[in-house]
């Protein structure tokens, strides 16, 4: 298994962790995250919340990217890099409109079905092929 596959799925799995310690930022996850045993990472909502999250969905975004620039294959190179980037966008730039949550809950949802995608259809190496 490759570098940039075990960081992808280590970066998406752990922002949907650090979006499960707060309850009071997203509900959804909060509750989900409580009901598997996670509600002891409330007291470091913080710092999951502020560092942790938007720095996982930095390296997700790189990641993917150079992933992409490896592979050279639009549409999952696009779906890859399109989660995290709404994550980002959720995050840093809309969170006090309405509607930040959704994309919130979007772009998480996009970077795990990318992985779990990327884990039972891996991208398959472009061959060139010689005719003799």
């Amino acid at each position: 298994m490759s570098v940039t596959r075990v960081l992808d799925k280590t970066s998406s799995l752990g922002a949907l962790v650090s979006a499960m310690s707060c309850a009071g930022c997203f509900p959804a996850l909060g509750s989900l995250g409580a009901a598997i045993g996670l509600g002891f990472l409330g007291q470091y909502e913080g710092f999951l919340f502020h560092k942790l999250l938007p720095g996982l969905a930095v390296l997700a975004l790189l990641v993917n990217a150079w992933a992409w620039y490896r592979h050279r294959q639009l549409a999952r190179g696009l779906l890859s890099v399109l989660g995290p980037v709404a994550v980002l966008v959720a995050l840093l730039v809309v969170w006090s409109q309405g509607w930040s949550i959704y994309l919130f809950y979007a772009g998480i949802a996009l970077m795990l079905f990318m992985s779990v995608l990327d884990l039972l259809r891996p991208v398959k190496v472009p061959t060139c092929r010689v005719s003799s």
